[in-house]
């Protein structure tokens, strides 16, 4: 392994972290060259990441690329350990791919637009971090280096919703809905999805705590992941303190994740956030919650897990079916997309629940093709809101006459949001489907409802939205900019290459997944 191959995962956290802390000292009144630069350094980052994901060798397994490095000896035996498998391999590919489109997509952003990306680009480091890191103090610093910039992302850069009210009536549009129902400034949901992940936060790290002061018993207390596993194997952590501690990882990382019932922050900060925020929102932040149930909470308490799997199964059910239903009650664009997400996490975390390789390998899979088309969705919707100021279907009607591309690309991206053959949503979710049906059938006859509501919801989206009469307020709108196209295209492009061909992806995460479950 040469020097590169060594450093590679430091470098995917150093040099977005890097290109956050030079962009303060860029012009403040040049908004472009913050964002040139941070295309430059998100571009690296995207390298970086795909010969990551290239390079690791399916057929050894394992950790790989593994760097130790020595931050705080005795007594507290803090390092700063990092490694990759198969999972994590595909999930910082996911990172890279959409950290890149958020930063092309945020070209409109002109107030503070350094500010902007050197908030994002410390973002894109944290959930790197998270996905690489194997000592617990540093993967929980990491995860919140990673939530924390959502609050100012979407506090000062984001919309009200009470806004999009004002603007409708400058089109001369009668209001559909009671307009206090739908009073939500930006700041209202920059505040709850602050309070609310950082309540998950404050699980996790006493849940991290309590792994810290138990090992204690078995020579000297540490964070380092590898260790508490193989104190995990022997039987070091007794079947009752892992009953007790696993939901409190259980519900601190699922919150993250959109688990019912603590999810109702994840649609009102998509609704806020700014498009390129959105992106990295429901593309990549919302998995870390997945991640870290299997990282931690499955991987260093596995009797734990088996006891409490019969619950997140129940609860990813009711993410499925009531994502679904609540996203089939919506008018707002951004609110069905985050309802949606909140129903697609259902089947990451159904897939976890299962306890089996396919529905575990179909969640993983699940969780790198939703990142794609959601991220793409909001990318489109972003483009839409840009030159019409509205996002309510009952209002835009025909834009495929008006807005080609960008109607061609979120239809793409629905299409695999409701599991179309030959894009990446069928195969996924046909493995958690499997997975389910081997072990919890009535669950996964609930599943397969869902994934039909899901058909329902968004054929009328785009029946209504792109396909409907042409209406002549939208007369001369432009498609979309030469970036979002070229944006589109490339998301398009990956769903329908791991639809049609899934295997370089499964044979990857089937690895990590293989290690995962030999522990049950």
């Amino acid at each position: 392994m040469n020097s590169f191959d060594q450093s590679a995962l430091l470098l995917t956290i150093l040099v977005p972290l890097a290109g956050a802390v030079l962009s303060m000292f860029l012009p403040r009144n040049r908004p472009n060259d913050a964002w040139y630069f941070a295309i430059f350094v998100s571009a690296i980052t995207l390298v970086i990441s795909l010969f990551l994901f290239v390079g690791y060798d399916f057929a050894a397994g394992g950790y790989q690329f593994v760097r130790v490095y020595e931050w705080l000896d005795e007594p507290l035996n803090i390092d700063l350990h990092l490694a990759m498998d198969g999972i994590a391999a595909t999930l910082v590919l996911l990172n890279g791919i959409v950290l890149f489109g958020a930063v092309l997509i945020s070209q409109t952003i002109k107030h503070r637009s350094r500010d902007f990306f050197v908030l994002l680009l410390a973002l894109g480091s944290g959930v790197f971090g998270v996905f690489v890191a194997q000592d617990l103090f540093f993967l929980f610093f990491f995860y919140e280096l990673a939530v924390l910039p959502m609050y100012l992302l979407i506090g000062v850069w984001g919309s009200s919703t009470i806004f999009e009210a004002d603007r409708q009536r400058l089109w001369g549009i009668p209001l559909p809905f009671d307009l206090g129902s739908y009073n939500r400034p930006k700041e209202y949901g920059a505040m709850k999805l602050m309070l609310v992940l950082v309540g998950g936060s404050v699980l996790i790290w006493v849940g991290i705590l309590a792994m810290y002061v138990a090992s204690d018993q078995f020579g000297s207390p540490t964070f380092s992941m590898q260790i508490l596993g193989e104190l995990s194997k022997e039987g070091a952590f007794s079947p009752t303190f892992q009953n007790w501690v696993f939901p409190l990882f259980m519900i601190g990382f699922g919150v993250l994740a959109g688990l019912w019932p603590f999810h109702t922050w994840s649609p009102d900060g998509h609704v806020a956030a700014p498009t390129g925020v959105s992106m990295l929102h429901a593309g990549v932040l919302m998995k870390l919650g997945a991640f870290g149930i299997i990282r931690v909470g499955m991987v260093l308490l596995p009797e734990g897990a088996e006891a409490w799997m019969p619950v997140l199964i129940v609860l990813g059910t009711v993410n499925v079916v009531y994502g679904a239903i609540s996203a089939m009650s919506q008018r707002d664009l951004k609110y069905i997309i985050g309802y949606s997400s909140v129903s697609h996490m259902g089947y990451v975390i159904m897939g976890i629940a299962t306890l089996h390789p396919v529905g575990l390998t179909g969640a993983v899979l699940q969780m790198f093709s939703h990142g794609i088309m959601t991220a793409l969705m909001f990318a489109m919707v972003g483009a839409i809101y840009e030159r019409t100021h509205v996002r309510d279907i009952t209002i835009l009607n025909g834009l495929m006459k008006r807005m080609g591309f960008a109607s061609f690309f979120f239809a793409i991206a629905g299409l695999a949001s409701l599991g179309l053959p030959g894009l990446s949503g069928f195969v996924a979710e046909f493995m958690v489907f499997t997975g389910a049906f081997k072990t919890y059938l009535p669950f996964a006859i609930l599943a397969v409802i869902g994934a039909a509501l899901t058909a329902i919801y968004i054929l009328r989206l785009l029946a209504r939205t792109f396909f409907g009469e042409a209406d002549p307020r939208w007369e001369g709108l432009t498609d979309a900019s030469p970036v979002e196209k070229t944006v589109g295209a490339a998301f398009v492009l990956i769903l329908l290459f791991v639809g049609v061909w899934p295997a370089p992806f499964t044979r990857v995460i089937n690895v990590g997944v293989d290690s995962v479950m030999s522990l049950f």
